[in-house]
């Protein structure tokens, strides 16, 4: 079944689309969680939380991408509970790691106004990512989106981890300089 059968399930209130959500992005989503919050049961939680959140949420909203919109609602619920839980306890310090090395490149949140330059923000960074060529943008994504740590990254890509590791650290202060040139403050 693709992503517009399953969409449409939803749009239906077929019952149905979660079971056939599960089958299909059920790992997907798994790892999205788990890379967040260490914990194979949370992580569980999150994913069935994620069926649930796709289910109140569709309609009225139809995803262009069902990949893209279930790793963004696994990925928020996940973060929220991350929150709950200190670092030490359950998170085991990787996700405070990988969002504290990208402080450097974004804007602290301060204010209602932060809200509209959000959007500028993302807008750029895509710029940014889809300018690179395409496996440094999956390094970048894959730790910076899915808080994939460094070793799997390197594994995967077949460099070392000091290499993801410059290459992160290059591509962070590439990040700056081009949200400074965009008139993006930090």
């Amino acid at each position: 079944m693709n992503d517009e059968e399953i969409i449409t399930l939803y749009w239906k209130r077929d019952e149905k689309a979660i079971a056939v959500t599960a089958e299909r992005y059920g790992s997907y989503c798994h790892s999205i969680s788990y890379n967040i919050l260490h914990n194979t049961e949370d992580a569980q939680e999150c994913v069935n939380d994620t069926w649930l959140g796709a289910w109140k949420s569709m309609p009225p909203h139809r995803p262009g991408r069902l990949s893209a919109y279930l790793g963004r609602i696994t990925r928020n619920l996940s973060l929220n509970r991350f929150k709950h839980y200190t670092a030490e306890k359950r998170g085991l310090g990787q996700t405070s790691l990988v969002l504290s090395e990208l402080e450097e490149c974004i804007p602290a949140e301060n204010s209602v106004e932060q809200y509209i330059e959000e959007m500028d923000l993302a807008r750029s960074i895509n710029r940014f990512l889809y300018a690179q060529p395409r496996q440094k943008r999956n390094i970048f994504i894959r730790r910076y989106w899915y808080l994939c740590p460094i070793r799997d990254i390197a594994a995967s890509s077949g460099m070392s981890e000091s290499k993801i590791t410059s290459l992160l650290f290059r591509m962070r202060n590439e990040l700056k300089a081009h949200l400074e040139k965009e008139e993006i403050h930090i």
